[in-house]
């Protein structure tokens, strides 16, 4: 890779990370368009370079809620055992059946644009009308995450960035969503990337992830992601809610405008 490209990478990854670490999002799922229109990287080798970051640039969040004890409790634990198994179905769905860019970029709109505009309408609703709801049953996070594990190991994105407004959504504050997502995505992006190195040796194409550019922008998104979990303690509860259904909404209609042009 170019030196110039490189230093693209880094900056991209850090910039992004900064942005989403915060609310629990790895980056990866913004990572995707740029991956598509400005590096060039085939499809579907955009999915294990952005799990490739995930695995470098997750352990800069992780260090930090690590520091603040926020990693310790069962709801880390359940979204990673749950999801680790579904990443490897998802990977093995997106090479042999979804293999096309175009598909793939309606479904992750269809998907996070409803997503990121119901946590946010969920979030502005009047105190006086809203009545708290009970955070979701054991059982429930577990089938969700494996759910999201499927889908995480097709797009590439870890699982976490999902899980993130769905938790949110029904009630669990996101100071323990951010930890126990980002804990999700790192875990899964290292099983779902060994699963396309295996599978790019039985199957052709580009299923193998853009080696350099990956480690650039996850060297990027490392620093980035540190920096964004130290300031994720000094913003208010709703405005991190806003933050992670206005980071949603957006990824879909971008990736609804893409597709549909």
């Amino acid at each position: 890779m170019e030196w110039g490209l490189g230093a693209a990478g880094v900056a991209v990854g850090l910039l992004i990370a900064v942005v989403t670490a915060p609310v629990g999002v790895s980056g990866a799922v913004f990572l995707l368009p740029v991956q598509l229109s400005v590096f060039g990287v085939p499809s579907p080798a955009v999915t294990p370079t952005n799990l490739l970051y995930n695995v470098v640039a997750g352990p800069g969040a992780l260090l930090r809620h690590r520091r603040d004890g926020s990693l310790r409790g069962p709801l880390v634990r359940r979204l990673v055992m749950g999801t680790l198994p579904g990443v490897v179905l998802g990977a093995v769905i997106r090479v042999f059946a979804l293999p096309g860019p175009h598909v793939f970029r309606l479904l992750i709109a269809a998907l996070m644009l409803p997503l990121g505009i119901w946590l946010i309408a969920r979030t502005l609703r009047p105190a006086h009308v809203e009545r708290p709801r009970p955070e979701p049953a054991p059982r429930t996070v577990t089938g969700l995450a494996l759910a999201v594990g499927v889908i995480g190991g097709i797009y590439g994105i870890g699982g976490g960035s999902i899980l993130g407004p769905v938790l949110a959504g029904r009630g669990v504050p996101v100071a323990r969503v951010a930890p126990a997502a980002l804990a999700c995505t790192f875990a899964t992006s290292v099983v779902g990337a060994s699963a396309y190195a295996i599978l790019s040796l039985v199957r052709s194409g580009s299923i193998s992830p853009d080696w350099s550019l990956g480690l650039a922008c996850g060297l990027g998104g490392l620093i980035g992601s540190y920096l964004g979990a130290r300031l994720q303690p000094r913003l208010p509860e709703t405005l991190l809610r806003l933050l992670l259904g206005t980071l949603a909404a957006t990824l879909g209609a971008l990736y609804a405008v893409d597709a549909l042009s």
